[in-house]
């Protein structure tokens, strides 16, 4: 599996074509496994496999602690496109209705929309509570600086990214994927899995935010998200309820869409 592939491509310039090669971002289905039995199937960029699941389960309310892992990791023969975990007996015996699911559909994928949305997982996920505060200015450079942690953007023009940061501005992890959930998952899974996921304060994301994108933030206690495109309403509804806050950088600065009181 590579995250780089090369394909042949005629290029013409209004003049003349040409033969040449370029890169494109690899795509591959990853199978998930639950207990044994097959759970989800998420087409991503090989890569970080193992962190990517581990996201996915805590944005997906199967584990809330790193603990809750008995074991995660690849199938027989290193079978890098299928991901098994296996849980705790106690985390087991805490989420039977997950379990005993038949047809699965990502609560944090597209595909899910509509204002009960906002109140389902205002039930599930309580507010964050922090009073943490940010230098405005250096959060814009954060902003700023995403493509210098985009290697493979540069390269196919096809990748998102997402990058966590503590409160000192000191990166945590970052992550790129063809799929913009997936990127987040994954980077989110990195600090998860080493149990410092406690000090992400604040996400910058190359993609808009979406209302998945901020469920993902939510379940991992994120209080700040920017992005270089704007929310969506949905997004702005669901980060109000949950007390993140959302900005997008332009080219004048920032646009602040809820709870501005920790970018100062």
């Amino acid at each position: 599996m590579e995250k780089i592939l090369y394909h042949q491509v005629i290029s013409w310039d209004r003049k003349k074509s040409t033969s040449m090669n370029r890169k494109l971002i690899g795509e591959e289905p990853l199978s998930i496994r639950l207990q044994g039995k097959a759970y989800s199937v998420v087409l991503r960029t090989p890569g970080d496999e193992i962190p990517h699941v581990a996201g996915f389960c805590l944005a997906e309310g199967i584990v809330d602690d790193p603990d809750d892992f008995a074991s995660i990791g690849f199938c027989e023969d290193e079978d890098t496109n299928v991901v098994t975990v296996m849980l705790s007996a106690s985390r087991r015996d805490n989420i039977p209705d997950i379990l005993e699911r038949r047809g699965f559909i990502s609560q944090t994928s597209c595909g899910i929309c509509g204002k009960e949305v906002v109140e389902d997982l205002y039930q599930r996920i309580h507010p964050l509570t922090d009073n943490i505060t940010v230098d405005i200015q250096r959060a814009f450079q954060c902003v700023e600086k995403l493509s210098d942690q985009q290697p493979l953007r540069h390269m196919t023009r096809a990748a998102h990214a997402a990058v966590l940061y503590d409160k000192h501005f000191e990166i945590l992890s970052m992550a790129e994927d063809v799929g913009r959930h997936n990127a987040l998952d994954k980077a989110i899974g990195k600090v998860f899995l080493s149990h410092r996921l406690p000090n992400a304060c604040l996400l910058v994301l190359s993609s808009r935010i979406s209302y998945e994108m901020v469920q993902k933030a939510a379940k991992a206690r994120i209080p700040i998200i920017l992005a270089k495109s704007r929310p969506t309403s949905l997004a702005v509804e669901l980060a109000t309820k949950f007390n993140i806050t959302l900005a997008t950088a332009e080219e004048s600065g920032l646009y602040i869409f809820c709870k501005p009181y920790r970018l100062v």
